[in-house]
C-alpha cells in the first residue's frame, strides 16, 4: 500500500492546470489490475486546460447488489516541486495527495481487493470509480460518469475516502461561486470627469453582500459538525478582485468574487437568486452596469443518521477502531453530491487529515490507510449480507 502511494505521488496530477492525468490513470489501472479488480479506462474529450482527462472503472465481485466507491486523483498544485517526492517519515508518508486523496485511493482499492479475496462480498459487487477533476468541480470525470448513465440509483451506498481523519461526513455543504464585473468607461486622469469610474460603483455594489453573508452566517445547520467548525452558511466576499489598466486611468471594469458553503437545509438555487437580486438592486440604486457569472454551482448533499446504511458504516468504523463512530457534517463539498442527487445514501471516510490538506507538508498515517481499508471492505461485506 505505501509503495502505490509513493507512486502515485509521484505522478503530478496538479489541477489547476490538470497534467499528468493519463499517466496517474495508467499506474492505477496497472495496481487495479494486479489485484483482480478488472480496471478499464475511459477516455474523456479535452476541456479547459485538462490535459488527456480520464476515470478509471474498476469492479470487485459479480453480484447484482452493488455498492460504490469513489475518489480522484487530481491534487491541488504544490507548493514546492518536491512534494512529488513523497518521504516515508516516523509511521506517516509525506508528500502532495497523500491525504487529498490518493491515501484514500490505496485504501479504498486494498479494502476492496481484500473483501472479493476473503469471499466476504456475496451476491453483491463492488464498483469503483476514480474521476480527474475534483479539485475543480468534477464536472468532467462526475459529470462523464452521470451523462452515460453509469451511476445506478439502485445502489446501496456510496463512499468517497476524502480526508475525514476517520470521521463519517454524512453530509456536506454545496458551493456557490460567482464573479461580478462592475462596467465603467476609461478615460485619462486629466479627463476623469468624463470616465465612468467602475471601482468606486464596485463599492456599492459589494457592499450590501456583507449583510447577505452575516445573515447567512447565523443561519445554524442541524447536522452535527466538528469542534470549533462554524454551524452557520459560510460567504466569502471579494475573495478575488481585480481591474484597471493603469493608475491613472479610470478603470472600464473592476471585477469581484461571492464564493459560499451552504449548508444541506439551504436551496442553493434560491440562494443564487437572492445573491442576484442584492447585486442588481445595488448597481441600480448606484447607476452602474453589471454582469454575472455562475463559476460553481454544487448542490449539498446529506443522509440521514438513522439510514440503515449509516448504522451499519457506524458498525464497521467502530469494529475496526474500537471506539464510538463520529457523524458530521463536512465544511467543503463532496462528490457524494453526484450519488445523493440519485437517492443513493452517500458517505465520506477516508484516513487524511482536513486540517493538512492542500498544505506543504500533507500526510496520511499508514495505519490509518489500513484501518480504513478494513472498514471500507468491512462496509460492502455487512451491506450486502443483509436482507
Amino acid at each position: 500500500m505505501a509503495d502505490l502511494l509513493i507512486r502515485l505521488v509521484a505522478c503530478e496530477t496538479e489541477n489547476p492546470p490538470g497534467r499528468g492525468l493519463a499517466d496517474c490513470a495508467a499506474v492505477l489501472a496497472e495496481q487495479m489490475r494486479r489485484l483482480g479488480l478488472s480496471p478499464e479506462v475511459l477516455e474523456i474529450e479535452p476541456t479547459g486546460t485538462l490535459e488527456h482527462p480520464r476515470v478509471v472503472r474498476g469492479t470487485a465481485g459479480a453480484g447484482e447488489r452493488l455498492v460504490y466507491f469513489h475518489g480522484h486523483f487530481d491534487v491541488v498544485p504544490a507548493q514546492d516541486r518536491g512534494q512529488f517526492t513523497a518521504q516515508r517519515r516516523d509511521g506517516s508518508i509525506v508528500g502532495r495527495g497523500t491525504a487529498d486523496m490518493k491515501g484514500g485511493i490505496v485504501s479504498m482499492l486494498y479494502g476492496a481487493a481484500a473483501a472479493a479475496d476473503l469471499g466476504l462480498l456475496g451476491d453483491g459487487r463492488i464498483v469503483i470509480h476514480l474521476v480527474c477533476d475534483e479539485e475543480t468541480g468534477s464536472t468532467v470525470g462526475s459529470g462523464f460518469l452521470r451523462e452515460r448513465g453509469l451511476i445506478d440509483p439502485a445502489a446501496l451506498a456510496m463512499m468517497t475516502a476524502e480526508q475525514s481523519g476517520e470521521v463519517v461526513w454524512n453530509a456536506a455543504k454545496g458551493a456557490l461561486s460567482l464573479r461580478v464585473d462592475v462596467h465603467g468607461r476609461a478615460v485619462h486622469v486629466g479627463h476623469a470627469f468624463k470616465g465612468v469610474n467602475s471601482f468606486l460603483h464596485m463599492l456599492r455594489v459589494a457592499a450590501p453582500l456583507e449583510d447577505y453573508a452575516r445573515r447567512m452566517s447565523q443561519r445554524h445547520t442541524g447536522f452535527p459538525v466538528g469542534t470549533g467548525e462554524a454551524r452557520g452558511t459560510m460567504v466569502v466576499v471579494g475573495g478575488r478582485s481585480e481591474g484597471g489598466s493603469n493608475f491613472n486611468v479610470v478603470p472600464a471594469t473592476t471585477s469581484f468574487t461571492v464564493d459560499g458553503r451552504f449548508n444541506p437545509e439551504e436551496d442553493i438555487h434560491a440562494e443564487l437568486d437572492r445573491i442576484t437580486a442584492v447585486v442588481e438592486d445595488a448597481a441600480a440604486e448606484a447607476g452602474a452596469r453589471v454582469s454575472l457569472e455562475v463559476t460553481q454551482l454544487a448542490p449539498p448533499a446529506a443522509t440521514a443518521l438513522d439510514h440503515p446504511a449509516a448504522q451499519v458504516l457506524g458498525d464497521c468504523v467502530a469494529r475496526v477502531s474500537g471506539a464510538e463512530p463520529r457523524f458530521e457534517l463536512c465544511a467543503g463539498c463532496l462528490d457524494t453530491r453526484w450519488y445523493a442527487q440519485l437517492g443513493i445514501p452517500a458517505f465520506g471516510y477516508g484516513p487524511g487529515l482536513f486540517e493538512v490538506s492542500h498544505g506543504p507538508d500533507e500526510y496520511v498515517e499508514e495505519a490509518a490507510l489500513h484501518r480504513v481499508a478494513a472498514v471500507y471492505g468491512l462496509f460492502a461485506a455487512e451491506l450486502f449480507a443483509r436482507p
